[in-house]
């Protein structure tokens, strides 16, 4: 039963979707929510856009957060577009990484204010949620100081979030059955000596997205303390109320 003093979340699931049509959502829905707050008190016009977790499974992606310096951004382009894939750099923290088939994408555009004004805690809630869908299938994973969620030296999930106003978008890619062979393009996230892994490598059978998005928003919903309701892309957007 729905508890309804906990804070409602939607969960957008947007499917297989390149990541510029999946950026461009999340830019719409958190300019919307930023610009509801812009808004003097007591002259907001309508309801503040609900928070909501958008789901999805890119094709092959290579982006570079906002730390890549000095880099030939078009020269990369070509490189990557000769090998399939498409190249975008990003405001996201971190470095170089890949997102595609198999993978868990899940982009939360959320107003902080809802639940904790704190960029700390809400990375370390996303990292206990990873952490405890790991678990669901046997696989223990830690935090380091390096970004993501590791398995020994090898990342398993990788992160990086934006933030206006404590309005988040960007978030997290779970490697579920992905293709491994295209991090060997890169060095990921620029850390030499590491690797990368998935739940299918270490669980010793296929993992798909579809088996691990049950546990993950499970995990997200009682990291986050709310609930977390499904509603299809295809239906009017809900909104609530200010409080």
């Amino acid at each position: 039963m729905a508890n309804p003093s906990l804070p409602l979340v939607l969960v957008r699931r947007l499917g297989r979707v390149g990541y510029k049509d999946a950026l461009q959502t999340q830019q719409t829905w958190m300019k919307s929510i930023v610009s509801h707050l812009s808004q003097e008190e007591g002259s907001r016009e309508g309801a503040c856009p609900q928070d909501t977790v958008f789901l999805c499974e890119h094709d092959p992606v290579y982006t570079n957060g906002r730390r890549a310096q000095g880099l030939d951004h078009e020269q990369l382009a070509q490189r990557f577009k000769a090998i399939g894939a498409d190249y975008f750099q990003v405001e996201r923290g971190g470095l170089i990484t890949f997102h595609g088939p198999g993978q868990l994408v899940c982009y939360p555009v959320l107003n902080l204010h809802h639940f904790r004004p704190s960029l700390r805690w809400y990375v370390n809630l996303l990292e206990e949620a990873v952490m405890k869908t790991c678990q669901t299938f046997g696989v223990d994973t830690q935090r380091t100081p390096d970004t993501g969620i590791w398995r020994g030296h090898n990342k398993i999930c990788a992160m990086g979030i934006q933030s206006t106003r404590h309005v988040t978008m960007h978030g997290l890619a779970l490697n579920c059955n992905t293709d491994l062979s295209w991090f060997n393009h890169i060095v990921p996230c620029g850390l030499h000596g590491k690797g990368v892994t998935s739940l299918t490598e270490e669980v010793g059978r296929e993992v798909t997205i579809e088996e691990a998005t049950g546990p993950f928003l499970s995990s997200l919903a009682e990291a986050l303390r709310c609930q977390l309701v499904n509603e299809s892309c295809a239906d009017n957007v809900r909104v609530v109320p200010d409080s």
